[in-house]
């Protein structure tokens, strides 16, 4: 079945079941999967980002995954630009876009367009998290109020990547984040966007995430980040936020235990996916969501949304 010049995206938290899905509406709707998750853009880490597997690439054509090397920086404009120009390349070959990931910057880049900001200077951002830890998130929120006012109609106050990014902006342009945001113009038009985002049980949701790190261990995830610590990669490099690389490096330390570093690297991804879901109460209402734990209930529920 085709589909033309629309764009499917497919967004949800981590452990979720995208992949799953979208490689079974790309078979469905004549598709081909656009990468949309930040830390699946790195070619030497595959392991600890959960990238899909040459299999599934062998069953769908699967792009921007693991084309980035650790050591360079990637920004959400490069992405943007690279998945506009992979969106109209499908449609040249009438097939439907399916973008897949959990990255909320990346969908609301491509479905608003992004913001035109000066690069803020590393000093301030420094500044800012030092402040925001000191103060916590609460008293932060109140100084970002007093600073920006319009903010406290964009912001939710427990959202604490947002707050910390519109006080640099506020700060370093003396003009709101959200004044800036209201010159930006979209790539597409609105209306070819299908936006599912998928949820599920948090019980469930948490074993499928112990789950995932016990197989990524089997895989081999200790002797992918021995190879990373090797790479030299720069510390200030986003590269270095992938979770479990910090923890198993304090394993091979003998900084804490095997069991230790697991637990550590769960609790890490739950907090990932607690700020998953922040966002996406926060720029997400508009999208479509289904709930279902079984693949074949969520593929049947994305074609009745979509069709």
């Amino acid at each position: 079945m085709e589909q033309l010049n629309k764009v499917i995206l497919l967004a949800g938290p981590t452990a979720s079941g995208k992949s799953k899905l979208g490689i079974k509406l790309a078979k469905y709707f004549n598709g081909e999967i656009i990468n949309a998750d930040s830390m699946q853009v790195y070619n030497e880490i595959s392991i600890l980002t959960s990238k899909p597997s040459s299999a599934d690439r062998k069953i769908v054509k699967h792009h921007l995954y693991g084309f980035c090397s650790v050591k360079e920086k990637f920004s959400t404009g490069q992405w943007l630009k690279l998945a506009i120009g992979k969106i109209k390349e499908q449609w040249s070959k009438k097939k439907t876009p399916i973008v897949v990931g959990g990255t909320g910057l990346y969908f609301k880049a491509l479905i608003d367009g992004l913001v035109k900001i000066p690069d803020i200077p590393s000093n301030l951002r420094i500044k800012t998290r030092k402040l925001h830890k000191k103060v916590g998130q609460e008293k932060f929120y109140n100084q970002l109020i007093k600073l920006d006012h319009i903010a406290e109609n964009f912001v939710l106050p427990s959202d604490a990547q947002r707050s910390m990014r519109a006080y640099e902006v506020k700060q370093f342009t003396k003009k709101s984040l959200f004044e800036l945001m209201k010159d930006t113009q979209p790539n597409f038009n609105k209306s070819v966007f299908k936006k599912i985002f998928i949820n599920m049980p948090k019980n469930l949701l948490q074993k499928r995430i112990e789950s995932r790190i016990e197989k990524m261990f089997k895989d081999g995830a200790i002797e992918e980040v021995k190879l990373f610590f090797k790479m030299g990669v720069y510390r200030d490099l986003s590269s270095n936020k992938i979770i479990g690389i910090q923890e198993i490096k304090n394993y091979l330390n003998k900084k804490m235990s095997l069991v230790e570093a697991k637990e550590l690297i769960a609790q890490k991804t739950r907090q990932y996916v607690k700020r998953q879901l922040t966002w996406a109460r926060g720029h997400m209402s508009s999208w479509e969501t289904i709930d279902s734990s079984n693949i074949n209930d969520l593929f049947k529920k994305t074609i009745n949304k979509i069709s």
